[in-house]
């Protein structure tokens, strides 16, 4: 029979799908598990360790104890001597206190948090009144603005990198951290603004007019029945929005690393995991436990996205 579904037809079906999302999830797995290897067990190809190994966590999280510097006993000598300089003798023992191989992890993801979500803000709020013009008023060139947003978002980054940058050099602000930080912060508004815009602007169609005209009836201005109607009804989308514009700034790097490149007081984690590789500090298990604390945010992201994307909210809402 025509469209019948076999037994056979059921289980290719769900071994192709176990092995696709085994084929994606495998990279993941593999570095989770070499995070929370010992050194002795990087060449294990499995993928479960000898021993559970949480010390790069405790050390990029802050957690792990501090160990006492051991000056040896031929240096102890050296300092003694009353012939060295005092200033000489500091010199000596800064070499043997020195804290540079700690990786300030929580750092830099404190300035990824505060710049994406910062960002995202910014973006957000700006997509609300763009996408309820876009979406709900009639003016000329409204057909021209709406596709001209999109294109901008189709514009890749690479070709925006070299006239941005010299924009804020034209300007000054690429001369200062702050001003570099600045920029930062405005191209990852200008990035994530577009595809707010689409996005919100879809979902504000979806919302029956009817509704904001039964509220404008009862006495409410229309910028009242946007914020009493309209945006409760497209909380689910707007908390969606945040997190895919926080994302896209949590992972950008292009720009992070023309704009933040000389002041690494304010790198961001694709930036600072970059300089991470080529650093002292470059030891596997490390390098894998601060790229799952780096995916932490994004996994997080999506699973409260999926959770909190329930939809049928108007329904019901107008009577046919």
């Amino acid at each position: 029979m025509l469209g019948r579904k076999t037994w056979k037809s059921r289980v290719g079906f769900w071994v192709a799908i176990m092995l696709l999302v085994s084929f994606c999830l495998l990279p993941f797995a593999q570095i989770l598990s070499t995070s929370l290897k010992h050194q002795f067990d990087w060449g294990n190809p499995s993928l479960i360790p000898q021993v559970v190994n949480l010390d790069a966590y405790k050390e990029l999280l802050g957690l792990a104890e501090q160990k006492e510097v051991e000056v040896p006993a031929a240096i102890k000598k050296i300092l003694d001597n009353p012939k060295i300089p005092q200033n000489k003798k500091d010199a000596i023992l800064a070499k043997y206190t020195d804290t540079s191989d700690v990786f300030p992890f929580g750092r830099y993801m404190l300035n990824s948090f505060l710049i994406s979500a910062g960002a995202a803000a910014v973006s957000l709020v700006f997509a609300v009144m763009g996408a309820y013009s876009i979406s709900r008023l009639q003016f000329s060139g409204q057909v021209i603005v709406q596709r001209s947003v999109l294109f901008v978002y189709m514009v890749g980054g690479v070709l925006l990198m070299v006239p941005l940058y010299q924009m804020a050099v034209n300007v000054g602000l690429a001369t200062s951290m702050w001003g570099s930080v600045i920029s930062l912060f405005a191209i990852y508004i200008v990035q994530t603004l577009p595809v707010a815009l689409y996005m919100l602007g879809n979902y504000f169609r979806s919302i029956p007019f009817a509704l904001e005209e039964a509220a404008m009836m009862d006495g409410y201005s229309r910028k009242q029945a946007i914020w009493k109607v309209v945006l409760p009804l497209s909380l689910p989308m707007l908390a969606t929005v945040f997190m895919y514009c926080f994302i896209i700034g949590w992972n950008e790097y292009l720009f992070a690393s023309v704009f933040l490149k000389q002041f690494k007081e304010f790198y961001t984690l694709p930036l600072a995991l970059q300089e991470l590789f080529v650093s002292k500090n470059a030891i596997w298990d490390r390098i894998m436990a601060a790229s799952m604390l780096t995916l932490a945010p994004v996994v997080i992201c999506f699973l409260f996205a999926m959770r909190h994307m329930d939809g049928g909210k108007t329904d019901g809402g107008v009577k046919g």
